[in-house]
């Protein structure tokens, strides 16, 4: 059964932390398993029913990144390719696609968010809350290096970016539900410190409102953008059953955009 949200993966980046693997590719092809890491994200989008799923990347990327996915006909889903000039944060990327968002709302993943739940429950549950955002997060033993979920109960007031001392453990993950009103929020944000329009930021706008809401990953979560966590997230994806993820079928045909 299809799914009303647009899907958004933000593949761009530079890959620093994974220099020389990065040096000729993007971040995003390398391999996580048995496949390339972007298929991780594009998989749990198929996997939920979302068959609309923009592709953002850098301007040197884009090419690569639509060869190795091609149209989504192989998927049964149809992608559609958005650069990103300049890197600008997370904030900026998921702007460049505003203009392929449908009425009902995105689901936005970090290309090198690889997880195991599914992400049908989450999809659900946010077209049932009737707007504002969703997000999901995961305890993890290193806080300080992630955005932090300061709960009152069981309700998110703030999200501290890469805290000194966190709050708690709970780290919110690259897993992103908005409604269509975060494109207005994104045109009203103003680079942080570090130049960058910053997806924390957008979430503080809805927490501030009370319209934020939260779910929980049981399953285990990597975010695969250093040697290490590639290297676990690698180890974690191969000992997935081999029909875990959806791949396309073999008459795919690459696109160019």
């Amino acid at each position: 059964m299809s799914h009303p949200l647009t899907g958004i993966i933000l593949a761009g980046g530079t890959g620093s932390r994974l220099f020389p693997l990065t040096k000729v590719t993007n971040k995003h092809l390398l391999p996580v398993g048995r496949h390339p890491m972007i298929y991780h994200p594009v998989g749990k989008l198929v996997q939920a029913g979302i068959r609309d799923i923009v592709v953002v990347t850098g301007p040197d990327d884009v090419g690569a990144l639509a060869a190795q996915l091609g149209s989504g006909r192989g998927w049964g889903v149809r992608f559609t390719y958005r650069v990103q000039d300049e890197p600008g944060g997370v904030a900026d990327a998921l702007a460049s696609a505003r203009d392929c968002a449908g009425p009902a709302g995105v689901a936005v993943l970090l290309g090198d968010n690889i997880f195991e739940d599914s992400l049908r429950p989450t999809a659900d549950r946010f077209l049932a809350q009737g707007g504002g955002a969703r997000v999901l997060i995961k305890e993890v033993p290193d806080p300080e290096r992630y955005g932090v979920a300061v709960l009152d109960r069981d309700r998110i007031v703030h999200i501290e970016e890469k805290p000194r001392a966190p709050a708690s453990r709970l780290c919110v993950t690259g897993v992103y539900f908005y409604d269509p009103e975060v494109f207005q929020i994104l045109r009203q944000l103003r680079p942080s410190a570090r130049g960058e329009l910053e997806i924390t930021d957008v979430n503080n706008d809805y927490a501030r409102r009370g319209r934020i809401a939260h779910d929980v990953l049981a399953g285990w979560w990597v975010d695969a953008g250093t040697f290490a966590s590639l290297a676990r997230a690698a180890d974690l994806a191969a000992r997935l059953p081999a029909d875990a993820l959806p791949v396309p079928v073999p008459s795919e045909e690459a696109v160019t955009p």
